[in-house]
């Protein structure tokens, strides 16, 4: 949990945050200060008052009440303004970062533990600052004014102050860290767990029922529930009883302070001053109890955060990336050789592959192959180990993965549907794109009868809900020719989609990609008789390449793939 602040340290010292949040604490900490010199001058001024002296003399503790009345709204606002503006974007930079850490071709998380750590472990940095830093740093300064100021008006005051204020700020938020640092253990990993029993229930719910284990999940799912809620019920007792603590050592020593006042016979007026004030300098501290529970929590998501993070990073972006060559873009994969794991063996073991100007190629292979990751290369989500890809003579560890990725755009097997209009979902790919182009795109895509059907402003499902799957690849498509790239990739486009509605879509994308740079990856070989050069992998390396004729001719994958697609659709027939 140490490494927790030093983290948050690099994080706002990379990204510039470090004046901001400066600027934060001196503003809460001057509307502390503003709300205990507002109550001292009220009491000074209500104590005074009652002895019914001259107005005049009364004129400066006025004015000084409404001062800080003001002043303390004021440094308030500024203090909510630029703390969470410092907390917000140091959250963005670390969703930035682990997203860049959850690259499909690395990341090897279940999606709801994923949604649990961009999301619940990512508000741990927003809590760190918002409810432990800012908090912490107010009250130290408060404290410190409020001790001196009781010291000078009597030092056994202030002395008793001073072990009350300790008691509150420090021993008590230790103790409610310290309990709750074993059910923060377990906590955040929980959430994980609800999140990745939700997701699964939620979309594997046609399965679950299918196969009768929808009962068997719902009790699975409760029993996290459950033990998640009995974790959240303690929790919220170790923070109750911190801040109940704390309430009780103010009590205290607002009452000790008073009494030593009155033995004194330091007089009225004082006595309201240092009764007053000891009781408003634990305004801030109070809520340091609660700090110090959620700091817990915080540790414990933190280290799930650095457990992604930590996670080496697949490519290395360039200092300073050269810039994307222009167009007609030519692709040359030379003896590329890729592992995922540095002792494991390699997913590609001496690729060679050239993509030139207006030809359109297909990868083909068992599952296992290499064709994914060959195509993480390419879109630069990952560098080879030795080998190289260049893009019209350029190497392309020498550009920026978004301008490969802006010149080679992908049809993937799972493309997203927005919950929102089929228009917005489609200028995904051409935000300023016109009507006339949007409508040739869904044309070309041959998705147009559906859009005339439905209308553009009809709001699709999340996840595509109220789209087939062929109705939804060709969204995709409509997307990747609205965005015009130099290279198209099609990444298994007719994966889930029945026989019919699959031969379909593959003859209209060969339609649509006529004179585009085209890598195509399937396993169904209808219409690949439409390409320049099929390549067949296997194991990471190239078996067969060549035409479909001269594939059809020799022995191997291909051919007994094509023999077992004809048996198949002879016995359908």
């Amino acid at each position: 949990m140490a490494a927790a602040p030093t983290e948050i340290a690099k994080l706002l010292v990379r990204g510039g945050l470090l004046p901001r949040l400066t600027w934060a604490a001196l503003a809460g900490a001057a509307a502390e200060l503003a709300g205990l010199g507002l109550i001292a001058a009220a009491a000074w001024l209500i104590a005074r008052a009652a002895q019914q002296p001259e107005l005049a003399a009364l004129t400066v503790a006025i004015v000084a009440v409404r001062a800080f009345a003001i002043t303390k709204g004021i440094f308030r606002y500024g203090e909510r303004l630029t703390g969470h503006d410092v907390a917000l974007r140091a959250q963005s930079e670390v969703r930035g970062r682990l997203y860049d850490a959850l690259v499909p071709a690395r990341a090897d998380r279940r999606g709801g533990d994923v949604l649990s750590r961009m999301v619940g472990d990512a508000d741990a940095v927003q809590d760190l600052l918002v409810r432990v830093l800012l908090p912490a740093l107010a009250a130290l300064v408060t404290g410190v004014v409020a001790v001196v100021l009781s010291l000078a008006l009597l030092p056994s005051a202030g002395a008793v102050l001073t072990v009350g204020l300790v008691v509150a700020g420090i021993l008590v938020p230790l103790s409610t860290a310290a309990a709750a640092r074993r059910a923060a253990v377990r906590l955040a990993p929980a959430r994980g767990e609800l999140a990745e029993r939700s997701a699964d229930l939620i979309h594997g719910a046609p399965d679950l029922m299918a196969y009768g284990a929808s009962e068997r999940a719902l009790s699975a799912a409760s029993e996290v529930g459950a033990r998640l809620g009995r974790l959240e019920r303690s929790a919220a007792r170790v923070s109750g009883a911190g801040l109940a603590a704390s309430m009780l050592v103010q009590g205290l020593t607002v009452v000790g302070v008073a009494l030593l006042a009155i033995g004194a016979g330091v007089g009225q007026v004082a006595t309201a001053v240092l009764a007053l004030t000891s009781l408003v300098a634990f305004e801030p501290v109070l809520p340091l109890a609660a700090a110090g529970e959620r700091f817990a929590g915080i540790g414990t998501a933190l280290g799930r955060l650095r457990s992604v993070l930590a996670t080496p990073p697949a490519l290395r972006e360039p200092e300073r990336p050269a810039a994307m060559p222009p167009t007609p873009l030519t692709v040359e994969i030379d003896d590329i050789r890729v592992r995922h794991r540095p002792e494991g063996p390699p997913a590609l073991d001496g690729v060679s592959l050239r993509l030139a100007p207006g030809r359109r190629t297909a990868l083909i292979g068992p599952s296992g192959a290499g064709k994914s990751t060959l195509l993480a290369a390419l879109m630069r989500f990952l560098d080879p180990e030795s080998g190289s890809i260049r893009i019209n003579g350029v190497d392309i560890a020498e550009l920026s993965g978004d301008d490969v990725r802006a010149g080679i755009r992908g049809l993937t097997q799972d493309a997203y549907v927005f919950h929102a209009s089929l228009r917005d979902n489609l200028r995904l790919a051409g935000p300023e794109a016109t009507e006339a182009e949007l409508t040739e795109a869904v044309r070309r895509a041959r998705l147009l009868p559906f859009v005339e059907r439905t209308g553009w402003e009809t709001v699709m499902g999340g996840d595509g809900a109220t789209m087939s799957g062929g109705q939804r690849q060709r969204l995709a498509l409509a997307r990747v020719l609205l965005a015009d790239p130099a290279v198209v990739v099609l990444d298994e486009p007719t994966e889930a989609l029945d026989s019919e509605t699959a031969d379909r879509l593959l003859d209209d994308l060969l339609t649509a990609t006529e004179g585009r740079t085209t890598l195509m990856v399937t396993h169904r070989l209808h219409g690949l008789d439409r390409v320049d050069e099929i390549v067949v992998l296997d194991a990471g390396r190239v078996v067969q390449r060549g035409s479909h004729d001269d594939l059809l001719a020799a022995p191997g994958y291909y051919r007994d793939l094509w023999e077992s697609e004809r048996l198949t659709a002879r016995h359908d027939a």
